[in-house]
């Protein structure tokens, strides 16, 4: 099995197009919400991306074949005052799951963000989602918090 991991480059058509196919994969997934993409989001994403100068993604090949996807987003850390990388997405195909993929995604993720002197990763798991959760554990991710006493962050949304 030859695995390859790389930053995606967002002119390159043929990445463009790995982006859109593993993320709509991911979204048909019950822990992507168990729906494709629309259209609007099939035919603009790898553009609108394209377009944030604080984006990026990493793609994992196996064997030549797309496996993997992380989309990122740099952001920043006023308590350290130093940016970090929130990681948006991470994607493994169902037929590549449990090879360690995911960390060497995180791996190359990590890499760039201390490139860019990054404090810290963040990135959001579902409750229910043990697997990748135990994953995130492993590569020394944590529940988040300030002070213990104040308990763990949560990440909550407000649809417009």
């Amino acid at each position: 099995m030859s695995v390859k991991i790389i930053k995606a480059d967002y002119s390159n058509e043929k990445n463009r197009e790995e982006i859109t196919f593993l993320l709509d994969l991911y979204a048909k997934d019950s822990m992507g919400g168990g729906k494709p993409l629309d259209n609007y989001v099939i035919e603009n994403v790898a553009n609108e991306l394209s377009r944030m100068p604080h984006a990026f993604s990493v793609l994992c090949y196996v064997d030549g074949q797309p496996a993997g996807l992380i989309n990122c987003f740099e952001m920043f850390s006023t308590f350290n005052c130093k940016p970090l990388i929130n990681i948006h997405d991470v994607i493994v195909l169902k037929e590549y799951r449990g090879r360690g993929l995911s960390h060497e995604m995180l791996a190359k993720v990590e890499e760039i963000a201390i490139e860019k002197g990054c404090c810290k990763l963040t990135l959001e798991v579902l409750s229910n989602n043990e697997i990748a959760k135990s994953s995130y554990k492993k590569f020394g991710f944590g529940a988040y918090e300030l002070n213990p006493a104040a308990g763990q962050a949560y990440f909550w949304e407000k649809k417009l």
